[in-house]
């Protein structure tokens, strides 16, 4: 009797509290910072900072085309969609200095809402690595590492938080895959190269300098384990040299970043259903799992279908693929396993 007692306060705890499970770490934008002008006034600062939030959100987790397509919406109906915002401490070296620093939090459901209207798929990276080597072709010659200035200027150029370039080091054993296969160098296998990184999000990227001032791009990639590769032409612009390199260097990442995004997307107008067996072999489980799944966005709730002494059936609302969800439950210690055609949930 008490055990019962015990289960139907944590399920009281569960629905009274579990409605909006995710804390909305996605669709909160931290750090915007702001000049402070003569005439400002604080309402002044925090539409501004509610402009440039939702500006560096839809950026972050919507494909380029998509962001168009809310490039129409008013102000006011832009400041529906925000929970709450907070001033944020300003940084030692800019105290003396006229910046506010503003974090913005928008609202999940709200969101959804818009993105349900709108037609539009949204992405959530996970995995921000993305192993890339950069390989200049000129005059048939190719450069590698040495005299090869986008491998020498990737990381100096267009830095952001969506995704972490990560550059190989100079290793003889590139530099004789690549000249073996100097004369057919597209069709390299993208593994030889990153062999260390064989499950990781992987890119090849191919800079072709010609006589007729078009820089030729083709972009070879592995992400999420799927084979994706893209052409890029650029134009000689009236640009100095070395402003001109920057600016592929520039386009090239936001393509990568697109590519990744377009691999990690959510419909929210096909949501999945998950059922699962929650063992009651310690009284918090099911209290300590709805504290854990709260922080994950794509989750979106948890239904209690049956429970007694011994389990509780439980039925999970979710967005996006299984496997990411099964990676994101794995990130907060719990196991999600299927046994016997069950899927069995636990805490570890």
């Amino acid at each position: 009797m008490k055990l019962y007692k015990q289960i139907i306060i944590i399920l009281i705890v569960f629905f009274k509290t579990g409605n909006v499970l995710s804390n909305n770490n996605l669709f909160t934008v931290n750090n915007i910072e702001l000049e402070k002008g003569s005439r400002s006034t604080n309402a002044i600062l925090a539409n501004q900072a509610i402009k440039k939030g939702f500006k560096q959100l839809i950026s972050k987790i919507l494909l380029k085309d998509d962001v168009k397509i809310l490039s129409d919406m008013n102000f006011s109906s832009i400041k529906q969609l925000v929970t709450y915002y907070q001033i944020s401490n300003v940084s030692d070296e800019k105290k003396n200095e006229n910046f506010v620093i503003f974090n913005v939090t928008f609202d999940k459901d709200r969101i959804h809402d818009l993105f349900y209207k709108r037609e539009i798929l949204y992405s959530e990276i996970v995995e921000k690595e993305l192993y890339i080597l950069p390989l200049l072709i000129k005059n048939n010659e190719i450069f590698i590492f040495n005299n090869n200035l986008f491998y020498n200027n990737w990381n100096n150029v267009y830095k952001n938080d969506l995704i972490e370039f990560i550059l190989p080091i100079e290793n003889i054993e590139i530099i004789q895959n690549i000249n073996n296969n100097k004369n057919n160098l597209l069709n390299l296998d993208i593994k030889l190269i990153f062999k260390e990184y064989t499950n990781k999000n992987l890119a090849l990227v191919f800079i072709n300098e010609d006589n007729f001032n078009i820089n030729k791009v083709y972009i070879k990639t592995k992400i999420q384990g799927k084979n994706i590769s893209k052409n890029l032409n650029f134009p000689k612009k009236k640009l100095d040299s070395k402003s001109f390199n920057e600016m592929i260097i520039v386009e090239i990442k936001k393509e990568l970043i697109n590519l990744v995004k377009s691999q990690n997307l959510i419909d929210i107008r096909t949501p999945s259903f998950l059922n699962v067996k929650l063992s009651q072999s310690k009284k918090s489980n099911l209290n300590e799992l709805k504290a854990r799944v709260k922080n994950i966005d794509l989750i979106e709730n948890v239904y209690v279908q049956e429970f007694n002494k011994d389990y509780v059936n439980l039925k999970i609302k979710y967005l996006g693929k299984l496997e990411k969800i099964i990676n994101r439950l794995k990130d907060k210690e719990i196991n999600l396993q299927l046994v016997n055609d069950q899927w069995i949930i636990k805490t570890l």
